[in-house]
């Protein structure tokens, strides 16, 4: 054979989006960029344009569609947590999971916000300085001192509960406690107010956990209990009641899993949209592509989805502004 023709092997001919990059000499606005040209792009900008597309589905289908939305604990340690809050107040999603750390900075951000740090300094340094880091976030331990006081008051007031209605309770106690500018921005309080329920398996895993050992090492009667079983049945209800749904999820670990897992019980969902920085080649649920998701039936065969690799405290913003807000 010519080497030419091995070389230029002659090809198929085929049809699609052209790439094709913003022409910055013309007048166009970011808005104009990311709501049309992020498709073209090619790499994770045409997957966040993907994205965009599937949400704004979603959108049309709103009445027949219940939303699960999903993330870690940095995602709140972030500011995306107003962002959230936003969507929360709106009614732009029905069902919440998170961690533990989704749950209690929120409640935390009410009281004193976070402060940008430094991704370098000495741990050693900011131990003896008692400030927490997330990243080049850092988190002084008044936050936590003052989080106590709010906690011992808040489980006096509880006894037997499950985790979902421990964060209900909560919103609700924020909403007694603190001034309107203070919550304003809460996802608790949001979530309470619209009656959007919020499910944390691992309610335990954080400075709740904490709070909880000293409570219960040390306070005399010893009534309180954190039920996670009904709440299984009642995540699990939520999706298989459902008409359709949506799985939105902000990284992965167990508010990822629980969210699909819960759409196992209907064949899978009908809308995926992962964010993740994880990879899949390790086996971890948190980079598992939506294609793992069909094999187990929790994303279902039929399905709309997509997945970006990325940081969601640069993605998120732009996802959650082309569809709501431009």
């Amino acid at each position: 054979m010519n080497p030419k023709d091995i070389v230029l092997k002659q090809s198929e001919e085929i049809k699609g989006i052209e790439i094709e990059g913003p022409w910055l000499e013309d007048n166009i606005t970011l808005e104009d960029i990311i709501k049309n040209y992020y498709i073209k792009i090619g790499f994770q900008a045409s997957e966040l344009g993907k994205a965009i597309k599937i949400w704004e589905k979603i959108e049309e289908e709103r009445e027949d569609i219940t939303i699960f939305f999903a993330y870690t604990s940095n995602i709140v340690s972030s500011g995306l947590r107003e962002i959230i809050a936003y969507l929360v107040k709106h009614k732009k999603v029905d069902v919440i999971v998170t961690t533990a750390g989704g749950v209690e900075e929120d409640f935390i951000k009410c009281l004193k916000p976070f402060i940008l740090g430094d991704w370098n300094i000495n741990g050693k340094l900011l131990r003896e300085k008692g400030i927490n880091r997330i990243g080049n976030i850092f988190v002084p331990n008044d936050r936590y001192i003052e989080f106590e006081k709010y906690m011992m008051e808040f489980f006096d007031s509880i006894e037997e509960i499950t985790a979902s209605e421990f964060c209900y309770k909560l919103g609700e106690f924020l909403d007694k406690k603190l001034p309107k500018e203070k919550k304003e921005k809460s996802i608790l309080y949001w979530a309470y107010k619209n009656n959007i329920p919020i499910f944390c398996p691992a309610i335990t895993d954080g400075s709740i956990g904490d709070m909880l050992y000293f409570y219960k090492k040390y306070k005399k009667d010893k009534k309180l209990k954190i039920d996670i079983a009904d709440d299984i049945v009642k995540l699990n209800d939520l999706a298989i009641n459902a008409k359709k749904t949506a799985c939105i999820v902000l990284g992965g670990s167990l508010p990822k899993h629980a969210v699909i897992n819960a759409n196992l019980f209907r064949e899978g969902t009908d809308y995926a949209i992962y964010i993740t920085t994880a990879i899949p080649w390790d086996g971890s649920l948190s980079g598992a592509p939506p294609e793992e998701g069909i094999s187990w039936g929790k994303i279902g065969q039929k399905a709309n989805y997509v997945q970006v690799f990325g940081d969601a405290t640069i993605l998120f913003p732009l996802l959650v502004y082309s569809v709501f807000k431009r």
